[in-house]
Parts: C-alpha cells; sequence; structure tokens
C-alpha cells in the first residue's frame, strides 16, 4: 500500500504539495532523450531551469556529481532562498516529503540538514530493502539544508565521502543533522547507494577509500565493514569496504587536510564504538546549542 503513493522520478518532484520555488537540473552531459525530456518540464513549470554541461566522456562518480551540483548552484544566489536541497533524479518521492522537512526545520533551528530514508527494490522479488543510514546523518542522494547551515559549513567537499564530511561539520559547528524511517518520508532509491557504473563492489570498495579520505579510524572501519556484511551483498559487499580502505592505506593516498575535524570525527567514533552510536550521538546533540 505504500508503494502506491510514488510517481516516477521527474513526476515525484512536481507532484509535492510543497513544490520548489526554484529547481535547477543539471543535464551532465546527457546522450539519450534527457535533454528532450528535461525541456518538455522546464516549459511546462516555470520554476524548472536546465543547466547543460558538456559529456565528459566518463562518469565521475562522487566528485563528479558534486562538480555539478556546484555548476547548477553558480547560477543561484543563495541568499534568495531559506532551504537548498542537493537532489538526484534517481528518486522516487511521496507526496509530502518536501513539506514535512521543511515543518521540521522550523520547528527546531537547530535543525541544519534532515532527510528521510532510502529503500530499493529487491531486483529479483521487488520487495523494499532499507538501505540502513544511519539517524545522525541526511542521506547523500537528497542533501536538504537551512541555507545559513550550508554557508557555514563551507558546503560540500569534492571527493569521495562528501555526504559523511558534511553531517560530521554541521555538528562541529553546532547545527543538528538527522533523517528518519517513518513512512510519509521514505523514498526509493533506484539504484543501491553504494552500488556503481561497473559493479556494486566497486562502489563499496570507493565507499572504502571514502572512509580513510576522511579520516576515520581502522577499528571503526573494521566495525562498520564488519555490519555491512550483515546486509546484501552479504559478507561480500563489506569486505570490499574494507578492502577499500587497506588499499587505499597502503598505497598513502591523500586524506582530508582538516585536523580540527579529523580529531572530532574519532573521538565521536570512538564514542559510538563505547556507548553504541544512538547514545554517542543523542549526548552529543544534547549538548548542541
Amino acid at each position: 500500500a505504500e508503494e502506491s503513493c510514488y510517481k516516477v522520478p521527474r513526476q515525484s518532484v512536481v507532484s509535492q504539495t510543497t513544490t520548489p520555488a526554484l529547481w535547477v537540473i543539471v543535464d551532465d552531459g546527457s546522450t539519450d532523450a534527457t535533454p528532450d525530456i528535461l525541456a518538455e518540464y522546464a516549459a511546462k513549470y516555470d520554476y524548472i531551469k536546465i543547466v547543460k554541461r558538456a559529456d565528459r566522456g566518463v562518469r565521475k562518480v562522487g566528485p563528479g556529481v558534486i562538480e555539478a551540483f556546484y555548476e547548477g548552484l553558480a547560477t543561484v544566489n543563495l541568499d534568495d532562498f531559506e532551504f537548498i536541497c542537493k537532489f538526484d533524479l534517481d528518486l522516487e518521492m511521496p507526496p509530502r516529503y518536501f513539506e514535512v522537512l521543511i515543518e521540521r526545520m522550523r520547528a527546531e533551528p537547530r535543525l541544519g540538514t534532515c532527510s528521510g530514508k532510502p529503500y530499493y527494490p529487491d531486483p529479483v522479488t521487488g520487495d523494499l530493502i532499507s538501505e540502513m543510514c544511519g539517524d545522525e546523518m541526511s542521506v547523500g542522494m537528497t542533501k536538504f539544508y537551512r541555507t545559513s547551515c550550508f554557508k557555514e559549513i563551507g558546503g560540500f567537499v569534492r571527493e569521495v565521502m562528501w555526504d559523511g564530511i558534511d553531517c560530521h561539520t554541521c555538528r562541529m559547528k553546532g547545527w543538528l543533522a538527522m533523517s528518519w524511517d517513518e513512512p510519509e518520508i521514505r523514498f526509493l532509491h533506484l539504484r543501491a547507494m553504494g552500488s556503481s557504473h561497473k559493479s556494486i563492489y566497486t562502489g563499496r570498495q570507493r565507499h572504502g577509500f571514502g572512509q580513510y579520505f576522511m579520516g576515520t579510524s581502522f577499528i571503526y572501519m573494521l566495525a562498520s565493514a564488519l555490519f555491512r556484511m550483515t546486509r546484501p551483498p552479504l559478507i561480500s559487499g563489506g569486505a570490499a569496504m574494507l578492502w577499500g580502505y587497506i588499499t587505499s592505506a597502503l598505497s598513502n593516498k591523500e586524506r582530508y587536510d582538516n585536523p580540527e575535524f579529523v580529531t572530532f570525527l574519532r573521538q565521536y567514533q570512538w564514542a559510538c564504538l563505547l556507548k553504541g552510536k544512538r547514545r554517542a550521538t543523542a549526548e552529543l546533540n544534547a549538548n548542541i546549542v
């Protein structure tokens, strides 16, 4: 019954009870029928603006998404808007999604970023599977922000794990970052998070590199990988994450150069390991004023 409230991605935004004041859609070098579809919708809805980019010839996952986001953002005056959302087009949203998030933002002035929870359909059975995103994060495919918070944290880092760094930076700077698993704001992700244009294992290895880049300690990464081994794809997905982290460390790859952030992150992660993530996050949030 819950699935019946979802619409195809381009319809699920224009059918929202609270539609965007401005929706900038970045065509990142599409070679299919996407430009024609976008032109059709832009002609029909005056709040839709299309920004076209040249085809790079290769998909650039992670930082490429943020590069496209910033190309669209360059056409916007942030001071004109109370809220901003980075939004992927492979999503199907329930109709009150944005209305609910705005209500919660206005009810809690410390709330800087928030989201609902993503689910994806099992390719064999069609059953919906939770992507098991933590309550302490807004999810990367639909980052809904209070504009003042977005500006204070300096926006998004242009590297893999940008969607973790931003939420930790929010807490470091005194903002709340949250997501809720509730029917009214659950949404469908048509491509499982952490999958890739090559394979889901490539995506999981990329996540391992992202954790290394962000500054996550090996102990916390090991615990995270063991947990992910209990989620599809069983065992191998978590193992690929751990392998991505280890190979990045052995290769001495570049890491996020922000000592204050890394110190904050590791203190929080140790608290999560010792107390559990829910309790550690609640205690940290209680101290945010």
